[in-house]
């Protein structure tokens, strides 16, 4: 499989990847989860070149992760927000800071802090169960593969016969 059909798998994970899995689209999504809502800015927070930012916010509008709205009119001038779609790659987003830092971390210490509104606090949310309520991590979740999915898997995963 292309990268550029990616796309089209049944697998959730590379259907999601089509949309938000370069290094640029997360950047500028990033930015957009610390408020940044100009052009001028994602470009200028990222150094990518304008028009990187424009495919890439391009995209993230036609995909409905983000929606571009005037502010201005004369000249027309454009902000981007995150959608409702958008809004649900937080905790994708704040677990990969997390990894990052962890991993990837600089020698003075974290570039971010996450501070609950709620009581103030510094906090490292966690992946909880929807049904019980205990935090889960890899070896806690079972896979359990749809038939449409299952179906693909087994094909790819038979040799090829040319």
């Amino acid at each position: 499989m292309r990268w550029s059909d990616i796309g089209e798998s049944t697998c959730s994970i590379a259907r999601a990847l089509a949309i938000v899995g370069d290094r640029w689209t997360l950047l500028i999504l990033r930015e957009a989860f610390f408020g940044v809502r100009r052009f001028e800015d994602f470009q200028r927070l990222t150094q990518a070149s304008p028009r990187l930012v424009a495919d890439r916010l391009g995209k993230l509008v036609a995909e409905g992760v983000m929606e571009k709205q005037a502010y201005q009119e004369r000249p027309v001038r454009h902000e981007y927000r995150l959608t409702a779609k958008g809004r649900e790659l937080h905790p994708v987003m704040v677990t990969l800071s997390l990894w990052g830092q962890r991993w990837m971390g600089a020698p003075d210490g974290p570039p971010v802090t996450l501070v609950h509104r709620g009581c103030g606090r510094p906090t490292r949310p966690v992946l909880c169960c929807s049904e019980c309520g205990e935090p889960v991590g890899a070896r806690d979740i079972q896979v359990e593969f749809g038939q449409a999915y299952a179906a693909e898997r087994a094909r790819l995963a038979e040799p090829d016969r040319t």
